[in-house]
């Protein structure tokens, strides 16, 4: 049994609100426009798998990939940063989850929340939303849950953006 954090968004910035959420979590998985210094910072505090995203630099590229397909506590995961959600995936998205069959598809870059079962490709879907200051989002959003066989006990901290 693990218990995980997710994250998406911080663009450079780690809001004060992860060490308290995630102090329990066994690691953290950042979905994407981590910003500079981020991928260090969030290294130091936790196991760390994350993914780039569209506004992060070379440096990051250089060390992280656009997408992970992994295993954890034998729950199948997918992560990148731009993925869409259920009913709107785009065409290369929707090629890997229906090849690969992961359980659980965790993506960003929209900055909206949204946990949402898809039925028809039989995964639940996770967008942490965002966490940073960057961005339309008027909440910083972080979500934690355990792996018990099945992603469970979910919950969601919202945050004051400034």
């Amino acid at each position: 049994m693990k218990r995980i954090g997710v994250l998406s968004d911080t663009h450079g910035t780690v809001p004060k609100q992860v060490y308290t959420f995630f102090k329990d979590c066994d690691e953290l998985w950042h979905a994407g426009d981590m910003g500079r210094g981020v991928y260090e910072e969030l290294s130091q505090f936790k196991p760390l798998r994350g993914v780039y995203g569209n506004m992060d630099d070379y440096d990051l590229r250089y060390r992280v990939p656009a997408s992970d397909l992994f295993t954890c506590d034998g729950l199948k995961v997918f992560l990148t940063h731009i993925g869409g959600y259920p009913g709107h995936y785009p065409p290369a998205i929707l090629k890997i989850l229906q090849n690969d069959h992961p359980d659980l598809f965790v993506c960003g870059h929209s900055h909206i929340l949204k946990v949402m079962y898809d039925k028809d490709l039989q995964l639940l879907h996770i967008n942490p939303g965002a966490a940073g200051r960057q961005g339309f989002h008027k909440v910083g959003t972080l979500v934690r849950f355990t792996i018990d066989g099945v992603p469970k006990e979910l919950e969601v901290l919202d945050f004051p953006k400034y």
